[in-house]
């Protein structure tokens, strides 16, 4: 992983999407990181798109909180509700 101060990030974006191939960078702001670029791979837009979206990863956590506490069902029970 590559760690990049922001002031010091005057290359275009170009460049630097090239150099995620190998690793991932950090861009920082006086040392705090602030964004990433990272290569994707074998993603879709809307994949891209959920794995950051602030709402959809808290509705995902509450999920898993609500399945720890009171559990779930099997997926066979799951194709039985469904008629499958």
């Amino acid at each position: 992983m590559k760690f990049l101060e922001m002031s010091d990030a005057t290359d275009p974006l170009a460049e630097y999407a090239t150099e995620v191939e190998k690793e991932p960078l950090i861009l920082t702001v006086d040392g705090t990181p602030v964004a990433a670029l990272v290569l994707v791979e074998n993603a879709d837009p809307e994949t891209v798109t959920l794995s950051t979206d602030p709402g959809f990863l808290a509705m995902i956590e509450r999920s898993r909180v609500r399945q720890n506490a009171e559990g779930g069902i099997s997926s066979a029970e799951m194709r039985r509700r469904l008629g499958a």
